[in-house]
Parts: C-alpha cells; structure tokens; sequence
C-alpha cells in the first residue's frame, strides 16, 4: 500500500478513547504500537465544516502480519485514512 491520496474511510475501534483495531481496505487490522494523538496536524475537511482536523499515527497490522504506519483523522460522516506508509 501506498500513500492514500484520497481521504479513504474506514471504521476504528477505541480502548479508552485509544484506537485498537480498524478495518480498512477490506482487511481487519490490530493497532500493534502505542498510538500517537496528531493534535497539530491541520487536514482539509469538507469546504463548509473549516474545521482544525485532529486524528491519530498508528502501526496496524493485519491477519497475514504485514505492518503499515496510518494516519487516521475524523470527520463528521466518521473516520478516514489521510495516508499509509510501508
């Protein structure tokens, strides 16, 4: 997977306001590291909501064990993926 150029939705589970797992691309994913807050990240959202956008940094890693970084933020129709690092 590469870098998302579109803000891709998915769906993330919480543990204490923490993200635990998602589903994304059509594959179940484990959080597998401590998940960073990205308070200061700033991503567009929807051209009327001019909203400051926080989300999360997080390793996943999925049934088969590949590992990928995401960048995850939320808006008001739910969660998206904003990129996917190898």
């Amino acid at each position: 997977m590469r870098p998302a150029t579109d803000h891709l939705p998915t769906t993330l589970w919480m543990v204490d306001d923490i993200p635990s797992r998602m589903v994304f691309a059509g594959r179940r994913w484990k959080v597998t590291d401590t998940p960073t807050r990205l308070r200061h990240s700033i991503w567009s959202g929807s051209p009327e909501s001019n909203n400051r956008l926080c989300g999360w940094r997080f390793q996943g890693t999925d049934d088969n064990g590949l590992s990928l970084v995401f960048d995850v933020f939320r808006e008001e129709d739910g969660w998206h993926v904003h990129r996917s690092y190898d």
